[in-house]
């Protein structure tokens, strides 16, 4: 049976599983205590443990040291964290490479610290959203402290490869972070290729405002908010424990079996939308992309009409990232992969989670053959006018 609701949202947020609920509860209601050293009290030496446990686990599926996960408010934080953190620390003003398709967090935190007096490279990509490896090799030079490269892109869902990236990266004596948002127990990072790494909780079924930095063990970061000696010195402020336990239980919920389900649905959905509506564009890699995330541009219409007609029939799926939902400029990464206007603003992202279900898929589909086959007929884009 199909719910009275579809959503496809997932990568702007997934509902939170009663699991992970479950694994927060007790620490809001029992070990609500603030984490204390082990000659503290018991509740703080209980809240303690939690967090260090949340710590241990979320370091494991990284395959890090608990010492080197930093816990933050989400990935916001965390890539702010880490370019400011680096260029922060750097003797004089460095030199900043990202690429042209990276998220918000990445892209405006840049570009302030290129106001900032740092110089910035913004690394262009081809058709399916991919950086060149030899572009990026031509662009380091003497003062390059860090690349940012994220591991899988918020609206196309594009691969890099990371494996390759760092390599460069180490040989040329860079630091490299990738915001793995979108990837993170989806897809496999290994962290001998990077030296810090964005995750967060609101992705994977977990609670908003909970997230982590990976920073490798000898990599120097400015500390960006003031407060106690929490996290190790890095983060001041007050932890929160509920977030990172929960954060902790979401991780060890996602398994192959989920993420070959999600493959499964994400394919079963682009064939059937290529195969039975006419004039649509898959948007990035066919073979090199993150399970959940299907991106495809309907040409003649524009994507918040479509938005807007399938939530008026229970279905919830975006234009562009997130950060669009409130905005009516073009995605920025449609622009980055050689697509116009027409082609940005006729995109929709189509976003799996958990809770999704083939049948979705197939209801989905059939409401899109009706939408875009109405808005085309009296689309000022339409083929009839252009004719």
């Amino acid at each position: 049976m199909i719910d009275e609701r579809i959503y496809l949202d997932n990568a702007s947020s997934t509902r939170l599983d009663e699991r992970v609920m479950e694994a927060i509860k007790p620490y809001l209601y029992e070990k609500y205590a603030v984490a204390t050293s082990d000659f503290g009290h018991t509740m703080g030496v209980d809240a303690k443990e939690g967090l260090e446990s949340a710590r241990e686990t979320i370091a494991s599926k990284l395959g890090a040291d608990v010492s080197e996960i930093v816990f933050t408010s989400g990935n916001a934080e965390s890539s702010n964290l880490a370019l400011k953190g680096v260029m922060g620390a750097v003797e004089n003003k460095g030199h900043l490479i990202i690429s042209a398709i990276e998220d918000f967090p990445v892209l405006h935190t840049a570009k302030k610290l290129e106001k900032q007096g740092h110089e910035l490279t913004i690394l262009s990509v081809d058709k399916d959203g991919f950086i060149s490896l030899s572009d990026l090799k031509d662009e380091i030079k003497e003062n390059t402290a860090l690349v940012s490269i994220q591991h899988g892109n918020q609206e196309i869902g594009t691969l890099q490869n990371i494996p390759e990236i760092g390599k460069l990266c180490a040989d040329e004596g860079v630091l490299f972070h990738t915001d793995a948002t979108h990837t993170f127990t989806r897809v496999p990072i290994d962290v001998k290729y990077v030296d810090l790494i964005t995750i967060s909780a609101h992705t994977i079924h977990g609670p908003k405002g909970i997230g982590a930095l990976y920073v490798s063990d000898g990599v120097k970061l400015e500390k960006q908010m003031e407060g106690g000696f929490q996290e190790k010195g890095r983060r001041g402020g007050l932890e929160n424990i509920p977030g990172a336990v929960g954060f902790a239980r979401a991780v060890e919920l996602v398994d192959e079996e989920e993420n070959e389900r999600l493959k499964e649905m994400r394919d079963h959905l682009i064939e059937r939308i290529q195969e039975e509506i006419p004039d649509t564009t898959l948007n990035g890699s066919r073979e090199k992309r993150i399970p959940q995330n299907a991106n495809i541009t309907f040409h003649y219409v524009e994507g918040e009409s479509i938005t807007l007609h399938m939530d008026m029939r229970g279905v919830a799926v975006s234009t562009g990232s997130a950060c669009f939902s409130a905005s009516l400029e073009a995605s920025h990464v449609i622009l980055g992969i050689g697509g116009d206007h027409e082609r940005a603003h006729g995109s929709v992202r189509f976003s799996l989670g958990r809770f999704n279900t083939m049948e979705e898929m197939d209801h989905t589909v059939e409401h899109m053959k009706e939408i875009v086959g109405r808005l085309r007929e009296i689309s000022p884009l339409g083929k009839e006018v252009k004719k």
